[in-house]
């Protein structure tokens, strides 16, 4: 009698949502070569092809995309075998800073989902200092955060580039103080930028202050202001007016998962959401 392994199912899921034997073997712990044998021997049980491997992308093959359903329907049947009648949730608290949390966050979301069916996710948004503060604390599971300044440790997930977005119909008369939309103190981003400004000697004044990086966003899109923004973090809509107003560069920063998990339910969540920000960021 023919049987499916549990382990290699969730590996064929994770590379079917990950698109990658790279990021699946980050998320496993394990090598790239272990993970292609796996669905190697996956396919030879089924006698379908199930994914076609290129060197830039993994993507189902037809068959492939019948069988994540009924991939995804065995694993969550196996979950509720294994916890029995009574589902016990666990709950993964994870910080987000405003200045990280880009197009990333749906994927992320639906991928840590998509490890358990028994655990729920607290998502907290909110400024790199305030959510260190809350993890050293013990509030916080995780925290994706910008580095802070003498802060070490953690796992990089990705190096973002700054910029000063605006609106294409956008003019600065250099005569006047340059308007800025930026978050209140203490987001490390304003600081970046505010110090930026002051060290090139340029008068600027804040023209609106956003309580989160979507507010933001609004104001320079409306034309009232330039906004200090990780590249890939700018919507369409926004340019880069750094050069052509003749600012200063803002340079870069690094997004760090800091986490205290040794759960495996949650510990496999977390990697799987290193391996899906690594992912998208580099896409973007």
């Amino acid at each position: 009698m023919t049987t499916l392994d549990i382990a290699t199912v969730q590996a064929f899921l994770l590379v079917a949502d990950l698109q990658s034997f790279t990021r699946t073997a980050e998320v496993l712990g394990t090598t790239q070569a272990a993970v292609s044998m796996k669905l190697q021997r996956l396919e030879a049980t089924l006698g379908k092809r199930l994914v076609e491997r290129s060197p830039r992308a993994v993507n189902l093959t037809a068959d492939g995309m019948a069988f994540r359903q009924d991939a995804r329907t065995l694993i969550e049947a196996h979950d509720r075998a294994l916890a029995g009648s009574r589902v016990i949730r666990q709950q993964l608290a994870l910080g987000i800073s405003d200045h990280v949390a880009g197009p990333e966050l749906v994927p992320l979301l639906e991928r840590i989902h998509a490890t358990s069916s028994a655990l729920s996710i607290a998502v907290t948004i909110g400024f790199s200092r305030s959510l260190l503060d809350a993890f050293d604390a013990g509030q916080l599971d995780a925290v994706v955060v910008r580095q802070e300044a003498g802060r070490r440790g953690g796992e990089k997930l990705a190096d973002d580039a700054f910029g000063w977005f605006a609106a294409p119909r956008f003019q600065w008369n250099t005569e006047e103080a340059l308007p800025l939309a930026t978050l209140a103190p203490p987001c490390g981003v304003r600081a970046i930028a505010v110090r930026a400004l002051d060290k090139a000697d340029l008068t600027w004044s804040e023209t609106f202050v956003g309580g989160g990086v979507t507010a933001v966003v609004a104001a320079a899109l409306a034309g009232l202001a330039v906004a200090p923004l990780a590249a890939r973090l700018a919507p369409t809509g926004l340019i880069d007016v750094g050069r052509s107003l003749g600012l200063p560069r803002l340079g870069a920063s690094k997004v760090i998962l800091h986490s205290r998990v040794s759960d495996p339910v949650k510990l496999t969540a977390l990697r799987t959401l290193a391996a899906t920000f690594r992912k998208v960021a580099t896409a973007a």
